[in-house]
């Protein structure tokens, strides 16, 4: 029909059948930053924030997300994730988070990395909204993907 992958000849949703795919080594890596007043970035800092540290329980919900991305986003396959990686650091704006996803499968793991770290951004927020209401969720992007064929992506 218009020759975009997950649509059928009726214009339908479908998942992309991966059946005749060789199973070969994904990578890729996402980011987002969180933007923040001063005094929330002071607050982490301070170890004063009401809800605790935010940025450990961050990394751990991206960790959580990346493996559950499949239930969440209806026509990603599940995949058997090797590696997930999930950082958090505050910076002078916020939080900048990153996420490195590995398999070894039939399709790429950019929607595993891009959920990972927008589930730590939210994670984040959850855990600032009581000093910090107005904090934004920005940039959430995907920086690098290795293997499968349409090549390797790195972000300029």
């Amino acid at each position: 029909m218009s020759g975009l992958t997950h649509l059928d000849e009726h214009g339908r949703a479908t998942m992309v059948d991966t059946s005749d795919k060789p199973s070969t080594t994904r990578r890729a890596k996402a980011s987002a930053r969180v933007l923040m007043s001063p005094e929330t970035i002071a607050a982490i800092r301070g170890q004063s924030a009401p809800k605790g540290d935010p940025l450990e329980p961050a990394r751990l919900a991206g960790i959580m997300a990346a493996k559950r991305t499949a239930e969440l986003i209806p026509l990603c396959h599940p995949l058997p994730l090797t590696h997930i990686d999930v950082r958090a650091e505050l910076k002078d704006f916020g939080v900048y988070l990153e996420s490195e996803v590995i398999t070894h499968a039939q399709t790429g793991v950019e929607m595993e990395a891009l959920t990972a770290v927008s589930v730590a951004a939210l994670t984040v927020y959850d855990m600032c909204k009581a000093i910090d209401k107005s904090m934004t969720i920005t940039e959430v992007r995907l920086e690098l993907k290795t293997g499968g064929k349409s090549g390797d992506y790195r972000r300029n």
